[in-house]
């Protein structure tokens, strides 16, 4: 690596905050398999991003993950997951990518200069989840999650605005109204765990019978989840009812 190229790699890292104690692990973030392959038998091989951009995937997923886990306790699995697909998107990582303009600073061969590769959104997504697998390889996790929070708070808070998040109470309520003519009733069964972590169970009743029980670290998830069940049971029951009236 030449003075010019560390020169520029400084200027993007003072740019974005970032401080490499190994500044050759930013740069292979940076370096796109064309340039690589282009240049491997002058070079006697160059390293590229692919691996990085593996591992930056892994890291990625795993820090979103755990943000909306604990900003959303009352989200059932199905819509953390939506809201993960999309922050990990191609279309999120490359907005962010062009937004922390890392095409400027990526190695690319010549044929994907030409065709304007800076500027391709795979190329993009591919090249910001690589510089992350960079960050947690020369910082560790929270070095990672710093980064990677920092830049895609406002994206969560937007994405889930717009992410549809079923609401089973409101729909076991509604089952229950016109089936029954009447209102389902929680009831906490059991609480475990110490005050900073606890964890509730939680029965959905109609009419003195159990429809569902569910745990959750909130006495609102744990409801959420009782309603997802009950929501069950009463599809099967109305499933076997069909079924012998047929």
């Amino acid at each position: 690596m030449n003075e010019a190229r560390i020169q520029e790699l400084n200027e993007m890292q003072s740019a974005l905050g970032l401080e490499f104690k190994n500044i050759e692990l930013l740069n292979q973030s940076l370096t796109h398999t064309s340039y690589a392959y282009e240049l491997s038998d002058r070079n006697n091989g160059i390293l590229q991003n692919e691996r990085m951009e593996f591992l930056g995937d892994v890291v990625l997923g795993l820090i979103i993950s755990e943000y909306i886990y604990q900003k959303y306790p009352d989200y059932m699995e199905g819509d953390l997951a939506k809201i993960r697909a999309k922050i990990v998107s191609r279309p999120i990582l490359a907005k962010q990518a062009k937004h922390l303009e890392l095409g400027k600073y990526l190695l690319l061969g010549k044929g994907e200069e030409i065709t304007g590769g800076r500027s391709r959104h795979s190329i993009l997504a591919d090249t910001i989840e690589a510089l992350i697998g960079a960050i947690y390889l020369d910082s560790g996790l929270e070095k990672s999650r710093y980064f990677i929070l920092s830049r895609f708070k406002e994206e969560i808070e937007k994405i889930t605005e717009n992410v549809h998040v079923q609401d089973y109470k409101t729909d076991f309520q509604e089952w229950t109204q016109k089936k029954f003519k009447t209102l389902p009733f929680y009831k906490v069964i059991n609480r475990e765990g110490p005050d900073h972590n606890r964890i509730f169970e939680i029965a959905v009743m109609v009419k003195g019978e159990t429809y569902g029980i569910g745990k959750g670290g909130s006495k609102k998830e744990a409801e959420q989840r009782a309603a997802f069940f009950a929501l069950q049971y009463a599809k099967k029951e109305k499933e076997s009812n069909l079924a012998v009236t047929r």
